[in-house]
């Protein structure tokens, strides 16, 4: 899994359930509900960002099924994301053993040389971060 993985399908065992948090969207200038929540598995570790009803869906210890995610770097760490397609649901499965030293969201992600805006445009942002 890398900082920009997309179609993102795993198991993993809910480690740590965030505490959660009410922040106003800047897209749709709403309040919802959001919780960082640590899940893991036998090879590592990541941040698992739930937003609104999937934040009640899941407890410490579950064992779930996450589908059709993506990995997003967010102030410079990477984070698993549900987003609009994604799905999460609770399994009837064991993890007896994870690894939670292999935590892909205590790793710095670099910056990338540029982003791409609305309909594909490359964007890089100049030394005092005007377009260019």
């Amino acid at each position: 899994m890398s900082p920009w993985s997309r179609s993102v399908n795993l198991l993993a065992k809910v480690v740590k359930k965030g505490e959660e948090k009410f922040v106003t969207s800047k897209f749709d200038q709403k309040e919802h509900k959001l919780s960082e929540t640590l899940i893991a598995d036998e090879t590592g570790a990541i941040t698992l960002v739930l937003w609104d009803d999937n934040v009640d869906k899941i407890n410490e210890g579950d064992v779930v099924m996450i589908t059709n995610a993506f990995v997003k770097p967010f102030k410079g760490f990477a984070q698993l994301n549900l987003g609009r397609y994604g799905s999460i649901e609770i399994v009837d499965e064991k993890i007896p053993n994870v690894n939670i030293e292999n935590n892909l969201s205590a790793k710095t992600v670099p910056r990338e040389e540029g982003y791409s805006g609305p309909r594909g445009r490359k964007f890089q942002t100049g030394r005092r971060g005007r377009q260019r």
